[in-house]
């Protein structure tokens, strides 16, 4: 345990560091003004720290700049996650608000929402041993004469589309009969395991519900098993001088294996944050990575993250990691309804 005066020079030079990227002198540290306290006790006080293992210095002439022991301290010492910035809260309702759609799609676009938050690397897991979702509604859309389009909306917040090219043509009363009874099959029940069908007595009718069914039954667009979106790669470029540093850490984020068994052992040891080598992946020692799991109707499905350098805004992004894995978890619950379907329905006819 540190001390009142030791803790609070660690956090300056640890916020100093983090804004500036640059080691961190005594005097800089005194003239902050909470201290009370001169220069020379600063230095002294950064001498004991850095014999402690909190701060180290680059070179003899430099100043300090804090280890990954150092950081944990800081991240410890956290009160919470700080608050996101209005424009950054906006941010976030607009995309849940308008984000609706196939589950691959959505986490995809997550990723991409959690970087721009961020300003790092952002990572988002699929589920690893996904569950077959519940239909929660299904229909059959005429996209012309001889195409029909199938459309499910699962309870897991995936929507489901199959394209159905028929040899002979259909009405839309025939469409909407056989939409009817698709529907009767499958709604409530999970994709594997479907109803029987009732029969209409119409050839044309059955035939296009029992293959309208058979379609939803192939997992062809369902995501793999810890399929792993990566959102801002590019933007780790910016964060690190080092050109080794850089590549290495690219090429660590298209490694999806990598990434998958990362994030799990992260959150399996019980941490939202895991910095420097605490994570166990060499050629990251110089980044962090803040976790949070995803759920879907209660039980954890996947999981969202962001990978930045150690001197991370680490209050901004456990803020915003925290956010977007309520959100999510959120969106994918509540899954589509009618309206989702309605909307494509208008589109394709558009289209």
């Amino acid at each position: 345990m540190l001390d009142e005066r030791k803790a609070a020079i660690l956090r300056a030079v640890v916020e100093s560091h983090i804004r500036t990227a640059q080691p961190v002198s005594s005097s800089f540290v005194a003239q902050l003004g909470d201290l009370g306290v001169s220069p020379a006790t600063v230095r002294n006080e950064m001498a004991v720290l850095e014999q402690d293992g909190y701060l180290f210095q680059p070179h003899a002439s430099a100043g300090r700049v804090p280890t990954d022991k150092g950081y944990r301290f800081f991240v410890d010492s956290l009160s919470g996650p700080a608050p996101l910035a209005a424009a950054q809260s906006e941010l976030v309702r607009l995309f849940f608000a308008r984000t609706h759609g196939e589950l691959e799609r959505m986490l995809a676009e997550t990723s991409g929402l959690l970087s721009r938050l961020t300003d790092y690397a952002a990572v988002v897991v699929a589920p690893s041993a996904p569950e077959p979702g519940r239909v929660r509604s299904l229909q059959l859309v005429k996209l012309s004469t001889h195409l029909v389009l199938v459309v499910a909306v699962l309870s897991n917040g995936a929507l489901e589309r199959r394209p159905l090219e028929l040899s002979t043509e259909v009405s839309d009363a025939q469409v909407d009969r056989a939409s009817a009874s698709a529907a009767m099959s499958l709604v409530g029940a999970t994709l594997d395991k479907p109803g029987a069908l009732t029969f209409s007595g119409d050839l044309a009718v059955d035939a296009l519900a029992g293959a309208a069914v058979q379609a939803l039954l192939s997992p062809e667009q369902t995501p793999g098993a810890g399929q792993v979106w990566v959102g801002g790669a590019a933007r780790m470029a910016a964060a690190f001088e080092a050109v080794g540093t850089i590549r290495t850490v690219l090429g660590i984020l298209e490694e999806q294996y990598v990434l998958v068994t990362l994030l799990k052992d992260v959150l399996d040891r019980g941490l939202t944050v895991a910095i420097g080598a605490e994570h166990g992946i060499l050629p990251l020692a110089d980044c962090s990575v803040v976790v949070a799991p995803y759920e879907v109707d209660g039980e954890r499905a996947g999981t969202v993250g962001v990978l930045g350098p150690t001197r991370m805004h680490y209050d901004q992004a456990l803020a915003a990691v925290a956010v977007v894995s309520k959100k999510l978890s959120r969106a994918l619950s509540e899954g589509g309804d009618g309206d989702d379907l309605g909307d494509l329905e208008k589109s394709s006819t558009r289209g």
